[in-house]
């Protein structure tokens, strides 16, 4: 992937670098830092249940603030704890004792149902974090609804980070249905099987973005406090980059 990113997408483009369970830290840091060595901006995923501890923490923190990281995202992660932070929360204010070493810092968002934290308790969660995120990064959805729906009740309850709309570059259909329940976006799926055409959709070959561009844009209204989109690559980047240049182009017609 490191091969296709740099050969694709130009270094004025932010990109993350997700942390897998089954890889673990390193390969997600080792990445990180090749990546910066080609001049990109990088955000890697500091995972809180594969860090052991503050401890860890603090050693991961002077390994990529040397490397030149001003921007991390905080997710839990989906892995067993492997030490102390059952949650991010215990991370971001561990980051925060250390005095706060990075300007931005992320965290997620759910518009639609997270498959294993019920929608209440995800809301609170990024109550919880303002202190110490900077910006929400929603989770992807295909429905313009669901993030209306969503970003009022954030907003009304008083959560006013930054948002990036979490949008899909062009993915494989297949692994889309596939993944669809375990990322959390089962109810969009079913919002696009309502859709007239999305049989012949399914079937035919080639990527698909996904979503309404437009429609998610429109569902933004003035004062919700949307602040950019974070593309979902699925491993597809040279395609995504090629899809994003191309909607840019449309945007400046």
């Amino acid at each position: 992937m490191e091969e296709k990113l740099v050969a694709s997408v130009p270094t004025d483009v932010q990109v993350t670098v997700t942390a897998s369970p089954n890889k673990g830290l390193e390969q997600t840091f080792e990445l990180a830092e090749r990546l910066i060595g080609h001049g990109y901006d990088v955000v890697p995923h500091l995972a809180a249940r594969m860090i052991s501890g503050k401890a860890e923490l603090a050693e991961i923190v002077e390994r990529l603030t040397g490397a030149g990281v001003t921007t991390v995202f905080v997710p839990g992660g989906d892995a067993d704890p492997v030490g102390d932070y059952h949650d991010s929360v215990a991370l971001l204010e561990d980051l925060a004792a250390l005095g706060s070493p990075f300007r931005q810092v992320g965290i997620a968002g759910y518009p639609e149902s997270h498959p294993a934290i019920a929608d209440d308790v995800t809301i609170q969660a990024m109550w919880d974090k303002r202190r110490h995120a900077t910006h929400v990064v929603s989770n992807l959805t295909f429905d313009p609804k669901a993030i209306t729906d969503w970003l009022k009740r954030m907003r009304t309850r008083g959560i006013t980070m930054p948002l990036l709309v979490g949008l899909p570059g062009p993915v494989d259909r297949a692994k889309l249905l596939g993944m669809a329940t375990k990322i959390g976006v089962g109810d969009s799926t079913r919002f696009l099987t309502k859709h007239k055409g999305f049989m012949a959709w399914l079937a035919a070959p080639g990527g698909f973005t996904g979503v309404d561009v437009p429609g998610q844009v429109r569902a933004c209204a003035p004062g919700a406090l949307v602040e950019g989109l974070h593309l979902y690559t699925f491993n597809q980047v040279a395609e995504t980059e090629q899809w994003r240049q191309e909607f840019l182009g449309r945007l400046r017609d």
